[in-house]
């Protein structure tokens, strides 16, 4: 008998109701990609949405096909279930974590489609309302947004440090977000005003930099508009133009990086994948982050 719930029943029922669904390992964290998968941001020409590998790439790897589902189950045993959420499927969730002071506003979430966490929190299902929602709802602390770029656990996966399965809360519908609530979601944070150094000298390739504002805000506004599954490519190749920028002294390390870190989180990336594609960036231009990137 194996040693964990199985889950392709639930994985091939969430997939006809059109959810993409994968596999991560059992500790909740994506399978290792393969040795011919190189990460984003070390190979940015290596598109993870267009990869066709089987549990490559987190999230992107998720899918609505009973073959590859099925396969997929095959190829990791006692793997954890999980949705890939955001505009793919029409689905925003409402991640409430009580350990950090998370809670169930009741009159700002209606009830939907609900999940009780391994841990002990929610997961509230919520139609998404298009547009760019933030990774955290504001003024409520403990309750993050899983929407674009972001992915949650589903039942009846078990929670690898407590123990406990993810169970499904009633037989309620996924409902559409209130107006509130949709607000307090695209609430973000405005970038942190870079402080570019008084004289800008000319780049290696012999590029001078004559407005590093301006400079930066498209490199920032490059990640805010990328397309779903090009934003964390996007994420890492603005990084190392920053970078170029932090080089030439137009801008220090601590304020280039607060603001890609801002932009990237703002583009519904995690807080894994975006330090990872800002370290990466800056390392391809041999610009340390040390004491920043912690």
């Amino acid at each position: 008998m194996p040693d964990y719930v199985p889950t392709l029943p639930a994985a091939l029922a969430l997939a006809a109701e059109g959810y993409p669904v994968f596999l991560l390992g059992r500790s909740k964290r994506p399978v290792a990609n393969c040795a011919v998968c190189p990460k984003a941001e070390i190979d940015p020409g290596h598109d993870p949405e267009a990869c066709d590998h089987l549990t490559c790439h987190g999230f992107y790897a998720a899918t609505r096909d009973p073959d590859r589902i099925t396969a997929m189950h095959q190829r990791v045993p006692g793997g954890l279930l999980a949705i890939r959420t955001g505009r793919v499927c029409d689905l925003a969730v409402v991640d409430i974590d009580p350990r950090n002071g998370g809670a169930i506003d009741r009159g700002l979430m209606p009830a939907t489609r609900a999940v009780r966490t391994g841990s002990g929190g929610w997961h509230l299902y919520y139609r998404h309302p298009g547009g760019t929602l933030a990774a955290k709802l504001r003024d409520h602390p403990g309750v993050d947004i899983k929407a674009d770029g972001g992915y949650v656990v589903a039942p009846p996966s078990i929670h690898p440090s407590t123990g406990q399965p993810y169970r499904p809360i009633g037989d309620r519908p996924v409902t559409e977000m209130p107006r509130a609530l949709i607000e307090l979601s695209r609430s973000v944070e405005p970038a942190p005003a870079a402080s570019p150094g008084g004289t800008v000298t000319p780049l290696h390739r012999g590029e001078g930099i004559t407005d590093p504002a301006a400079l930066l805000a498209a490199n920032l506004r490059a990640v805010a508009d990328a397309s779903e599954g090009t934003r964390r490519n996007t994420l890492y190749g603005a990084a190392r133009g920053v970078a170029r920028m932090v080089a030439a002294g137009a801008i220090t390390t601590a304020d280039a990086y607060a603001a890609l870190y801002q932009a990237g989180r703002a583009a519904g990336q995690t807080d894994r994948d975006t330090r990872a594609a800002i370290t990466g960036g800056f390392r391809a231009e041999a610009v340390p982050t040390e004491g920043i990137a912690a």
